[in-house]
């Protein structure tokens, strides 16, 4: 008789690796996932399974002898050169550019969307955290301008949006809404915050909730609005379709269970 098995590895293997454009990654620490447009570039987000081991431990898994580097996260939209980040005291930042190659560049959470920026051209990339603050205070446009005016091709960046939770299931004030909203109408040339507004709910970004004064909110799809505001086309960006709410044997989730525990994801330089 077969021994009985624990979730998640109770599950059957038949559509384990369906998901369009993504890829699980195994290694003898675990899976991680991989976003398919950035294959030439070593990267993982990594799930609740490898709980306890910090991006030092991490790191191999995704290459041998690569540099750590990462930020005390404050939900703001500093982007900071890796070299900058390099040892405790972990500086205060929730984004990260590369500035030579061989840096493994490491973010974390919990809901928030983990972004993932590479380009092939130059080998830079960076890695950013961005929850709705993230986003309000335009991190991941901050980043691409330091990637851009430090050799970086902006017609080539290719982005993954990693798992974070799904808009249906996060409900937000409509004040974070209207702050999101005004971060997308801050755009040279973009349209007003009224019209950032129909953008968002014409992408699937905001929807409806019953409850007054309030909104659903996907911070992923936001997050990709912004980006094609910022010259990167919707084929250059994976967003991963798990919802870290919705996958518990796979992600930790502040929205879920209330609990202080994150997975990481990484990326790592090549020039």
């Amino acid at each position: 008789m077969a021994e009985a098995l624990e979730p998640p590895f109770d599950r059957p293997d038949a559509g384990f690796n369906d998901l369009p454009g993504w890829t699980w990654v195994g290694t003898y620490g675990g899976h991680y996932l991989q976003c398919d447009l950035l294959a030439a570039f070593e990267h993982g987000f990594f799930t609740r399974q490898w709980q306890g081991r910090p991006p030092e431990e991490l790191a191999g898994a995704l290459s041998a002898g690569v540099s750590v580097h990462r930020t005390r996260q404050v939900h703001g939209g500093a982007v900071l050169p890796a070299s900058a980040a390099e040892r405790e005291p972990w500086p205060e930042a929730d984004g990260l550019r590369s500035d030579r190659g061989g840096q493994s560049l490491w973010v974390c959470g919990a809901d928030c969307t983990p972004v993932l920026i590479a380009d092939p051209a130059s080998g830079r990339v960076a890695a950013c955290h961005a929850g709705w603050r993230g986003v309000a205070a335009r991190i991941v446009p901050a980043a691409i301008e330091a990637l851009v005016a430090r050799g970086a091709s902006r017609d080539r960046l290719v982005v993954a949006l990693g798992p974070a939770v799904a808009g249906f299931r996060y409900q937000v004030e409509r004040s974070v809404t209207l702050q999101v909203a005004a971060a997308l109408a801050a755009e040279d040339g973009a349209p007003p915050q009224e019209q950032a507004l129909a953008d968002l709910e014409r992408c699937g970004a905001l929807l409806t909730d019953p409850a007054p004064g309030r909104d659903r909110l996907d911070i992923r799809r936001a997050t990709a609005l912004q980006l094609e505001r910022q010259g990167i086309a919707p084929e250059r960006i994976g967003h991963c379709p798990l919802c870290t709410v919705a996958e518990p044997a796979l992600f930790h989730s502040w929205r879920r269970d209330g609990v202080r525990a994150v997975q990481w994801s990484g990326v790592v330089s090549q020039g």
